[in-house]
C-alpha cells in the first residue's frame, strides 16, 4: 500500500455576511478558536459541536496554527463588529423598555418556581 500525500483542503467557507464557517456548518471559526485557545481539545469542541467532525476541527486547528496573525486579525475584528452592533441595538430608543420587560418576566417565572418547590 502506498500513501498519497496530497493536499488537504481546509474546511472554511465564508459566508454572504464575512462571518467564516467551519465545516459546511453554522460553526463559526471563532467559536472553535476561542474553544481551542481555553485549552479544549478538538475532541471536546465535536462534543460541544456535534455537527462538526473530529477531522474538519483537527484541520481548522492546524489552519489556525500556520496562519495564527490572519486568523488573530479576523477574530478582532469580527470583536469589534460584534461590539459596534450591540451598542447600536442598545442605544435604540425601545431597547431599555424591552429589556426590562424580559427581565421582569424572567423574575415573575423565576419567583414562580420558587414558590412551586
Amino acid at each position: 500500500m502506498t500513501l498519497s500525500f496530497e493536499a488537504q483542503v481546509v474546511p472554511l467557507q465564508e459566508d454572504s455576511e464575512g462571518t467564516i464557517r467551519v465545516g459546511g456548518t453554522r460553526v463559526r471559526l471563532d467559536t472553535v478558536i476561542h474553544a481551542f485557545n481555553q485549552g479544549h481539545t478538538a475532541e471536546e469542541i465535536v462534543s460541544n459541536y456535534p455537527s462538526l467532525s473530529l477531522a474538519d476541527v483537527y484541520a481548522t486547528i492546524t489552519y489556525y496554527l500556520n496562519n495564527q496573525d490572519a486568523v488573530n486579525e479576523y477574530v478582532r475584528r469580527r470583536e469589534v463588529e460584534a461590539t459596534l452592533l450591540r451598542e447600536e441595538i442598545e442605544s435604540e430608543a425601545g431597547y431599555k423598555i424591552f429589556r426590562e420587560r424580559l427581565l421582569a418576566r424572567r423574575q415573575e417565572r423565576q419567583s414562580k418556581e420558587n414558590s412551586d418547590q
